[in-house]
């Protein structure tokens, strides 16, 4: 058995390992050998008890953090997403929450020096090429933890860490709106359901998202997790959206060959008064949207990071599914215009602001930066076994 340096750090709303490069073999295969098996994957009953992860995809994921050899970048990560039930890791993108833990174990790790007091720290992400500005407290060396901040599914309060995403369109496509529109009708076809005509927005700003009507799937938008989830058939449809929404951003070549982490997929609809998993009622008047993400096939118990900050720069896109459910009630004067630039999100667990900086030339959007505020801290230090 053996036995390699590693911490677990929460970022965000997920959990993850976060390993030195220097400590990991330079073979792919090698290092995603060594992934799976220190998160117990592939694990047929969905739970990863021989590992570290949790049985779902926002706490089943890797990082591996390096100096970066770029001129204008402190630090360099390359983010890896493990199945529960597979061994292929995928790379194909970014996590928005766990990229606010990179810094913290960068300095943890001595892969960076920063004078105590606040610190501007420029992070790029190898997966989709990005560029993120980090903004933290330094205290002694490391990361500030302790602070007021917090963040919707997170319990408890932290040091606030913003990530500000630099030029953020087109993290994986060739552009913010791939098909060049900002509504696509997709055609899909679904064992059990049908053939059915969805209208959809693809969106790629730090990540790609297939943003869907929830009115036009049957729902609200303010279901539960465990609603959506139990929902085989739904769930079916979704994923074929997904996946035809893939080829059609030009991110795979046939619908079977569409990356399971991403794109993900989004359901929005106008400001509505929701319930959150801890019981919690948000009144209308405190969302501009309220959405369900699901990754990896689940619904996300929040959202993930970088579908916030893609939600934020869509809104601010006239014509798109988000765009129209944000001012669907603008002249009722019950939520902001998207042009202030912030997003109030309701999610399962609360209510997520992030903010997108976009500005037209000639007619084509353009993301200058998008930033979303979130908490991050180490929760062990040590090494983890890796099977033989």
């Amino acid at each position: 058995m053996e036995w390699i340096d590693a911490v677990f750090m929460r970022g965000g709303t997920s959990k993850g390992l976060f390993f030195d490069s220097r400590d990991l073999p330079e073979d792919v295969a090698a290092r995603d050998r060594i992934f799976t098996r220190v998160l117990g994957s592939p694990d047929p009953f969905g739970r990863q008890l021989d590992g570290m992860g949790g049985g779902v995809s926002s706490l089943s994921k890797i990082v591996v953090v390096s100096a970066s050899d770029r001129a204008d970048a402190d630090i360099a990560y390359t983010f890896g997403q493990v199945p529960v039930d597979g061994t292929t890791v995928d790379y194909s993108g970014n996590c928005g929450n766990l990229s606010s833990a990179v810094v913290p174990f960068a300095l943890e790790a001595g892969l960076l020096s920063v004078e105590d007091g606040p610190a501007r720290v420029v992070v790029h992400n190898t997966n989709t090429d990005a560029l993120i500005a980090v903004l933290l407290h330094v205290r002694g060396g490391v990361a500030e933890v302790a602070g007021d901040l917090v963040v919707p599914g997170v319990a408890g309060s932290g040091s606030p860490i913003e990530l500000k995403y630099l030029d953020a369109g087109g993290s994986r496509a060739d552009a913010i709106l791939p098909t060049g529109r900002a509504v696509d009708r997709i055609d899909v076809a679904v064992p059990g359901i049908g053939e059915r005509t969805v209208e959809v927005s693809l969106v790629d700003v730090s990540a790609p998202v297939v943003f869907v009507r929830a009115a036009d799937v049957g729902l609200t938008g303010a279901e539960s997790p465990e609603e959506i989830d139990a929902d085989e058939d739904l769930l079916a449809l979704l994923e074929g959206i997904r996946r035809a929404g893939t080829v059609a951003m030009g991110l795979a070549a046939t619908p079977e060959d569409s990356p399971l982490a991403h794109p993900k997929i989004a359901l929005v609809a106008p400001p509505a008064q929701t319930t959150l998993l801890d019981g919690t009622v948000v009144p209308v008047e405190d969302c501009d949207l309220v959405t369900r993400v699901l990754s990896m096939g689940v619904v996300h118990r929040a959202i993930p990071g970088t579908s916030a900050l893609c939600s934020a720069a869509v809104a601010r896109i006239p014509g798109t599914v988000v765009h129209d459910a944000v001012t669907a009630t603008v002249t009722q004067g019950s939520v902001d215009s998207p042009e202030t630039g912030a997003l109030r999100i309701a999610t399962p667990s609360g209510v997520v602001t992030s903010a997108a900086d976009v500005r037209q030339e000639n007619g084509i959007p353009q993301v200058a930066s998008a930033s979303l505020f979130r908490t991050a801290r180490p929760l062990m230090r040590g090494q983890v076994a890796v099977p033989d």
